[in-house]
C-alpha cells in the first residue's frame, strides 16, 4: 500500500483528497503546514507527496528543495508559466492547477507512482560535467558553461538519467513542460547547440543520439 502526505492547509481540500486516496487504497498522511511536513519528513519518507504552495510558516517553493527522492505532485491555483516552469525545474514532477478534477489528479498520481524517480541531488555528475540543481550552474572541465533554459533543462534530464536512453517523446514532454520554446521542429537544435557548448569547452562529445529512438550520454 503507497503512503501519500498531502501538505495543504486547507482542511476541506485534506478531506476531500483523503476520502478519495483511501477510497484508491492509500494510506495517507497531513501537514497543514510547510514547517509540519519537514517535521514529518524528517522522521518519515512517503511515496508521494500533494504539496500546496500557499502555506503558513515554510511556503511550498521553500519546502521543495529540502524534498529528495520522493516524487512531488504541485497543487496550486497558480496559473503562471514561469511559476510551473521554476516548479519543476526545482525538483517537482507534475502541476496540478486548482481546482482541479480528481480523476485527473489520480491518473497523474498513478503515473507520478509507476515512473522511477530520479536522482533528486543537488548535484548532478557525469565525467567532467557537473551541474548544480539550486543554482542551475553547470561547469565541464571546471569551466562555466553558459546555457539556455531549455539546454539546461535537456542536460539535467539526461544527466538523472545518465545510463539509459531517454525517448525523443519522453524527452519532449518533459522539456516542454519545463520550457514552452522546445518544440518538435527545434528540439534537434537545442541538443546541437548543447553538444557543441560542451564540447567547446573539452573536445568531448558527450551526448548521443540513439537513431530513431531517442538520446543517452555518451559513456564509452
Amino acid at each position: 500500500m503507497k503512503h501519500i502526505l498531502i501538505v495543504d492547509d486547507d482542511i476541506h481540500i485534506n478531506e476531500m483528497l483523503e476520502e478519495v486516496l483511501k477510497h484508491e487504497r492509500y494510506t495517507v498522511f497531513h501537514a497543514y503546514s510547510g514547517t509540519e511536513a519537514l517535521l514529518f519528513l524528517a522522521d518519515r519518507n512517503p511515496d508521494l507527496i500533494l504539496l500546496d504552495l500557499m502555506l503558513p510558516g515554510l511556503s511550498g517553493e521553500e519546502l521543495l528543495p529540502h524534498i529528495a527522492g520522493i516524487p512531488v505532485i504541485v497543487m496550486s491555483a497558480k496559473v503562471d508559466v514561469e511559476d510551473k516552469v521554476s516548479l519543476l525545474l526545482g525538483g517537482a514532477v507534475d502541476y496540478v492547477t486548482k481546482p482541479f478534477d480528481t480523476k485527473e489528479l489520480l491518473a497523474r498520481i498513478t503515473v507520478a507512482l509507476r515512473t522511477p524517480t530520479p536522482s533528486l541531488s543537488r548535484i548532478l555528475k557525469f565525467q567532467d560535467i557537473v551541474l548544480d540543481t539550486y543554482t542551475h550552474e553547470v561547469f565541464v572541465a571546471d569551466k562555466k558553461v553558459k546555457l539556455t533554459r531549455t539546454e539546461y533543462a535537456i542536460l539535467k534530464l539526461l544527466l538523472q538519467n545518465p545510463k539509459q536512453v531517454v525517448v525523443k517523446s519522453i524527452l519532449l514532454d518533459k522539456i516542454s513542460e519545463n520550457t514552452p520554446d522546445c518544440t518538435e521542429g527545434s528540439l534537434k537544435m537545442h541538443i546541437s547547440n548543447l553538444r557543441k557548448k560542451l564540447r567547446d569547452i573539452s573536445g568531448k562529445d558527450y551526448i548521443e543520439a540513439v537513431w530513431g529512438i531517442g538520446f543517452k550520454m555518451r559513456t564509452e
